[in-house]
């Protein structure tokens, strides 16, 4: 007769402690020191050429500076007209973004998924890329 009601007891006493709290978030009032930003890859444009002809990308795009003229995909030679129209930043984000996640935005007047998105290249890789498609003539 005792063990029931010990169990009652530990229920009740178990129940009380739940609900009825407020949920806080544990969050500092001040920062001590600085934030660190993460480092920017600097690219390499020449190492980017090379990965541009070692990937294919001149099957589907035109792109002068790497003599190619593949229509499958965005002609490259306009990058910064498609940059400014899909609103993502500046021409570099539009082009990191475009080789990471290439469905992020497709410029019209081609579907979408027919890009890879080249989750295999490093970011050192994607940093020649973007320099070489973003390089000045």
């Amino acid at each position: 007769m005792r063990r029931p009601a010990l169990i009652a007891l530990g229920s009740a006493l178990l129940l009380a402690g739940c609900g009825g709290g407020k949920t806080v978030a544990p969050l500092p009032e001040t920062v001590v020191g600085t934030v660190k930003q993460p480092q920017q890859v600097k690219g390499n444009a020449a190492a980017g050429k090379a990965l541009f002809t070692s990937q294919g990308c001149g099957s589907c795009h035109t792109y002068a500076p790497a003599g190619s003229n593949g229509k499958v995909g965005p002609d490259l030679d306009k990058l910064a007209a498609d940059a400014q129209k899909a609103s993502q930043g500046t021409v570099e984000e539009y082009v990191h973004t475009s080789i990471v996640s290439p469905d992020a935005y497709v410029v019209p007047g081609f579907p979408k998924g027919v890009m890879p998105a080249f989750t295999s290249l490093s970011d050192k890789q994607v940093a020649d890329l973007v320099a070489f498609l973003t390089q000045k003539s």
